[in-house]
């Protein structure tokens, strides 16, 4: 066995090229998938957590994370390209770096998927209970409560989940269609507070900019990094995309334009309106137009915030389901996650398992440090994928690139330092877990998926 046997291009394209998955989506589509994973739980949670940190400095933390992922929007850009696979990541590592590196990132995509999914649909949860009991509607505690916080299940959270799961089962094409709506809606809303609070901004409260110096706006960068995951998931949707080496590109950069603008935004007018110190980290929007007696934007806003993680959820489940798909493609999973529905032509078996796992995970256990998980997961995978231009450059510079990084191998070094840093600024416990983690994944990796891999069989068969 050979762990660190690679995929060739053509052996990476191929099953895409004979898919039974629909090829429906446009670019127009995919950068309404990227924000509607991107613009959710992040933005609402993520910014008042962020600015208790940094202080008015949030600005700059949203633009140094800002810079980091446009820069590996930049490296993806030019893998999905190379390979419009729905694997992500995993794919393009597979042919980089070899299996079993392969194998450990699309095991990290598992637990960042998973992880942010449960995270989505608890905190959707907690919003939605939230909004029940502001219009007097009560709802048994216990059945809105995880065990480990004393109650039975957070109910709310498996409904959305198991919700979400059959709209993915029915098809892509009416998914996205679901979550353009939702797009819109959320964007809307997001702009309200904007427009609403602007007027309400001192100066200030801006002052001083950055209060805890450049560590504070560098912890607060790697916190609501947060904000900014799920861009990636567009490149999961390149074998479903109509022109794949052009749409998911333009995808890419239409999704994070539309991404800094919000972001930076909300984050002025929030730090402007109040002071970070009293800031309601777990209801920042809401609360700042409360504070200024617009009671009705707040109510809006809250409402968007709901709406906004149902889309959220939506695209962070679909990349879990493809990443899986494509593992399960190529034999290091079970073969029944590939199996691809004969009517509604998506991959069935692997929708509702990853649904069923997710729903129970939200419903059993409370959020706790998902957004340092999710961050360290995410920033493994793009150190990966930036790393792999620079050495596909150098061993596959045959194949087609439609789109070329620019200033490589400068860009791709720039982006992995700053996922470095910004890894590096994360606490030792997540760092402990993640480490845990990759170790299972090894020991799964050796015990079933390299006795597995149709890759090691096709091989041993030619050799």
């Amino acid at each position: 066995m050979n762990i660190w046997i690679t995929k060739s291009p053509a052996e990476t394209t191929e099953a895409s090229e004979h898919t039974q998955l629909k090829k429906n989506l446009t670019a127009i589509d995919l950068a309404s998938l990227g924000i509607g994973a991107v613009v959710g739980t992040g933005i609402f949670v993520a910014t008042g957590q962020g600015a208790k940190l940094a202080g008015p400095g949030i600005l700059l933390s949203f633009i140094v994370a800002a810079i980091t992922c446009g820069f590996c929007a930049l490296t993806y850009a030019e893998l999905a390209c190379m390979f419009p696979v729905a694997g992500s990541t995993y794919s393009y590592t597979y042919v980089a770096f070899g299996e079993v590196l392969a194998w450990i990132i699309g095991w990290d995509l598992m637990l960042q998927y998973l992880v942010a999914a449960s995270a989505v649909a608890s905190g959707w949860s907690s919003t939605f209970m939230g909004l029940l009991e502001s219009i007097g509607i009560k709802v048994p505690k216990a059945l809105a409560t995880t065990p480990l916080q004393g109650g039975i299940i957070d109910l709310p959270a498996v409904i959305i989940t198991l919700l979400i799961t059959w709209i993915l089962f029915v098809g892509v094409r009416e998914s996205a269609k679901i979550n353009n709506i939702l797009v819109v809606v959320k964007i809307l809303v997001i702009l309200l507070f904007v427009v609403l609070g602007i007027r309400h901004v001192s100066l200030a409260n801006l002052h001083p900019m950055m209060p805890f110096g450049w560590k504070g706006v560098m912890a607060g960068a790697a916190i609501i990094f947060f904000a900014y995951i799920g861009f990636d998931s567009i490149s999961t949707a390149a074998e479903e995309t109509k022109n794949p080496k052009r749409d998911v590109p333009l995808g890419l950069m239409l999704c994070l334009g539309v991404v800094i603008l919000l972001y930076v935004s909300v984050a002025f007018v929030l730090t402007g309106v109040v002071p970070y110190k009293e800031i309601d980290v777990g209801n920042a929007l809401p609360a700042a137009l409360g504070r200024i007696g617009i009671q009705w934007g707040g109510a809006l806003v809250a409402t968007g915030a709901i709406i906004g993680m149902i889309s959220t959820l939506l695209v962070t489940l679909y990349g879990q389901i493809r990443i899986f798909m494509v593992m399960a493609r190529d034999g290091l999973l079970p073969p029944a996650f590939a199996k691809v529905h004969p009517k509604h032509k998506t991959p069935h078996v692997c929708t509702w398992v990853t649904g069923c796992v997710t729903a129970l995970v939200a419903g059993i256990f409370p959020i706790s440090m998902t957004i340092d998980l999710c961050n360290i997961g995410t920033l493994f995978g793009f150190l990966f994928v930036s790393a792999g231009v620079i050495i596909l450059r150098k061993t596959r510079p045959e194949v087609e690139r439609r789109f070329r990084t620019p200033g490589v191998p400068f860009t791709p070094l720039i982006t992995i330092a700053f996922c470095f840093y910004l890894m590096y600024s994360l606490p030792t416990g997540t760092w402990l877990r993640f480490g845990g983690w990759l170790l299972a994944g090894l020991i799964v990796y050796f015990a079933y998926g390299v006795r597995h891999s149709k890759l090691q069989a096709l091989r041993r068969s030619a050799g």
